[in-house]
């Protein structure tokens, strides 16, 4: 298990972008029946999604959210060093699309810039590559960018994953300042579950083709989709999760000597509520604490943890608050981290 811990370095501002096309699931009925519709969306507790347009891409929403971050918080660009660039939608196979954002942000040359393509987890990734860079080198400031369009994705015909997912970005400015004290992270991946949560043609392994576009049946129950697009073995997802996620997280606390009951927020995946409720009884926290945007958003991968801090606690990150943010996804990939969160200003949510 990878243990990492940072020093003075921490979320200063943070925003959040969606797109304004929204998806009320119980009307989500083109291929199922409405009374099957009703059933899983009730099981699973999604009722509205954001679904961009076939214009706007994952960059788009993060353009936009990094935009009102800088704005808001009066930030010099010629000052951002790092700009970290989250998707498993990227615009391109290539260029990477942190180098495109560098442009349209009119960020200095000098701007370091990659992408990082990993899944749900992705965020707390991105935050643990972001921290090391400040805490090693003499950067300024850095932009974590993080933005899926998970809705281009799936197949909607295909009733295991047709209801879960959405669209969403957000910014986060990372800085230097000793208020922050120490930040602790566990950083974990497991390659033998890799065929979980798949895409299986489109890369270089199974090349496009006619036949991979192709729409198919897939299984007993009438489910179709082509092999471009998503698939997830929920059950052994599941499984997976409860026994992963709470080692990890006790695992965490105790190599961080930190009271998990005194902790102020527990910031999970948004997978799914079943999901977050057993992990709240199974570690015994106070579910006062733990902010919810599945109803609203679905399950928008790597950005579910962000934009449920925005969306969720933007009027409660006064003063000092010390986090739990806690994600697990594609790969399989999970991780956890304790943070600091000090006076941190979040913007408004803006639609795109």
């Amino acid at each position: 298990m990878s243990f990492l811990k940072f020093q003075g370095v921490g979320i200063t501002a943070l925003s959040g972008a969606v797109p304004r096309t929204v998806i009320d699931n119980y009307k989500y009925t083109q291929y199922f029946p409405e009374d099957q519709v009703r059933e899983v969306v009730d099981k699973v507790g999604i009722y509205e999604r954001r679904f961009a347009d076939e214009k706007t891409c994952s960059s788009d929403l993060c353009f936009a959210a990094a935009e009102k971050l800088i704005a808001d918080n009066g930030i010099d660009r010629s000052e951002i060093d790092l700009l970290i660039f989250i998707s498993q939608t990227p615009d391109y196979r290539m260029p990477a699309t942190s180098v495109l954002l560098q442009e349209r942000l009119d960020l200095p040359n000098s701007t370091i810039a990659f992408d990082i393509n990993l899944g749900c987890s992705a965020f707390i990734y991105g935050l643990s590559v972001a921290y090391s860079f400040m805490q090693c080198n003499n950067l300024r400031k850095a932009l974590v960018l993080d933005g899926e369009t998970r809705s281009k994705v799936y197949s909607p015909k295909d009733r295991r994953s047709a209801f879960l997912f959405g669209d969403g970005g957000v910014a986060a400015l990372i800085e230097r300042d000793e208020k922050f004290g120490t930040s602790f992270f566990s950083l974990n991946s497991d390659g033998s579950r890799g065929d979980l949560i798949k895409i299986n043609a489109g890369g270089y392994r199974m090349p496009s083709s006619v036949e991979t576009l192709k729409e198919k049946v897939v299984d007993e129950y009438g489910n179709i989709r082509s092999e471009e697009q998503g698939y997830m073995n929920g059950s052994d997802v599941f499984n997976f999760v409860i026994r992963e996620i709470p080692r990890d997280i006790k695992k965490i606390v105790e190599w961080s000597g930190v009271d998990i009951q005194e902790l102020d927020y527990y910031v999970f995946h948004q997978a799914n509520n079943f999901i977050n409720s057993y992990l709240a009884k199974k570690l015994k926290l106070d579910t006062t604490k733990i902010p919810s945007t599945i109803a609203k958003y679905g399950n928008t991968s790597s950005v579910s943890v962000p934009l449920t801090i925005v969306d969720q606690l933007k009027d409660n990150l006064s003063g000092k608050k010390q986090l739990m943010l806690s994600a697990f996804g594609v790969g399989m990939t999970w991780a956890t981290a304790i943070v600091s969160f000090v006076d941190c200003r979040i913007s408004d949510i803006v639609e795109v």
